[in-house]
């Protein structure tokens, strides 16, 4: 009787990197070109646009592996936002159904807290109030903040964005969202209230000092401003001490043993992410990733360990410096893109993973989740100046879920012009296959 063993090359293997790997194989035997099923030639056009801006598109039907379109998918891009989609990955790979919102450990009436740096702490964007809650019960809490191995800001970000909402520091343990939220009614609302006395009325810029906690509001102001605060350990610690009202103070003890303490699902955490491209939110998740090994917090230690166990077949490696994609040193291909989405449609439920990624029109996202028949296009933008990228899942009219991803770079157009190309290629397939 013949031995039914696998064959030697395969037998360290598990199917599904076996899977993985003959994906990986498929896509790179495929030709630069376009295989198009008698498409309109003249939507192509827009994919040739040497001369205003730099065009990658690979679009594969997962199920037999048919690459359908193929179009400078081995060049190296700037993502921008796409880059949420490897953090997502990431996070699929390494979380469980609930965050790890913070680890403890009970010591003679003081309450030692490592924080695992969850994004959802007193954060207005999720409403969760587990670790709150949690840590009103001790009147004395002592936390240790110097578990987070890097800086506040990521590799390339652009260091005028200090002020802005879409760019507040990384910590190990972020409060409200390490945002000051403010809104001006008879007087001036200010969230949270710790920052009240910091706030002057004027029509300068910035609305921050750079190296301070001193903010600016105009006389009239209008709309509620999210202003991110300079943050350090014993700041954090009087934040937390005001919120509770119970003492808190700086730790640099670490923890001999620790319980766990989880918070809100996952899927949210998710979706907040994808949804509204939210940058705090990533960046905070990678460092929640490397919670689960070890207690360091570390963006570099979740990606290597993503790259190095789950990317390896990856056959062009992106650099990969920040989990939202703020930076411009990051590089990616569009291979390497629907690589990944295909990995994401073989791990979860096509059901979740549409409730997850967010459907896309000419418009851009769909502000709100939806169910509608009409969104045949789930996926993930990503766009920055002279930059529009998306990548994700495309519905067809006769049944088909077909991987893509359509990325855009050295524009100077405006991104409404190009999304509405986009969309134009991306229903012409959709209605062709």
């Amino acid at each position: 009787m013949k031995s039914k063993t696998q064959p030697a090359l395969f037998q360290n293997f598990s199917i599904k990197t076996i899977r993985f790997l003959f994906f990986a194989l498929v896509l790179a035997s495929c030709k630069s070109t376009f295989t198009t099923n008698a498409l309109d030639p003249s939507l192509f056009d827009y994919l040739e646009r040497g001369n205003e801006q730099f065009n990658g598109l690979l679009v594969v039907n997962p199920i037999n592996q048919d690459t359908l379109i193929g179009h400078n998918h081995r060049k190296y891009f700037i993502p921008a936002s796409n880059v949420k989609i490897f953090t997502f990955y990431a996070g699929i790979k390494l979380q469980k159904a609930r965050i790890p919102t913070l680890k403890y450990h009970l010591s003679d009436s003081t309450l030692f807290v490592q924080p695992t740096g969850d994004p959802t702490f007193l954060n207005p964007n999720f409403g969760d109030s587990t670790a709150f809650n949690f840590l009103k019960n001790y009147s004395k809490i002592a936390l240790i903040t110097n578990n987070y191995v890097g800086d506040k800001f990521m590799p390339g970000w652009a260091w005028e964005d200090y002020p802005y909402y879409f760019s507040p520091e990384i910590t190990a343990f972020p409060i409200h969202r390490n945002v000051v939220q403010v809104y001006k009614n008879d007087s001036l609302l200010v969230s949270p209230s710790f920052f009240e006395s910091k706030f002057s009325i004027s029509d300068s810029l910035p609305i921050r000092k750079q190296h301070s906690n001193y903010f600016f509001v105009p006389n009239n102001l209008k709309d509620t401003l999210q202003i991110p605060f300079l943050t350090d350990s014993e700041l954090m610690a009087k934040l937390l001490q005001d919120i509770l009202d119970n003492e808190v103070v700086v730790s640099k003890k670490a923890l001999s043993r620790n319980q766990v303490l989880h918070g809100m699902p996952t899927d949210s955490i998710y979706k907040q992410m994808l949804w509204e491209s939210d940058n705090f939110t990533a960046e905070q998740l990678m460092l929640v990733n490397s919670s689960m090994l070890s207690d360091t917090l570390s963006f570099t230690k979740t990606r290597d360990f993503i790259l190095e166990n789950h990317l390896q077949g990856l056959k062009q490696q992106p650099r990969w410096v920040d989990g939202s994609g703020l930076s411009r040193y990051n590089l990616f291909t569009p291979e390497s893109f629907v690589t990944v989405l295909n990995m994401l449609r073989e791990d979860i439920r096509e059901e979740r993973l549409f409730h997850l990624f967010p459907a896309w029109n000419a418009e851009g996202t769909v502000q709100k989740p939806t169910t509608e028949e009409n969104y045949f296009i789930y996926a993930k933008s990503g766009s920055m100046g002279n930059i529009y990228n998306l990548s994700g899942y495309l519905k067809t009219q006769q049944g088909k879920v077909l991987i893509f991803s359509l990325m855009s770079n050295n524009s100077r157009r405006k991104s409404s012009a190009i999304r509405t190309e986009m969309y134009r290629l991306l229903q012409t397939i959709h209605l062709s296959y």
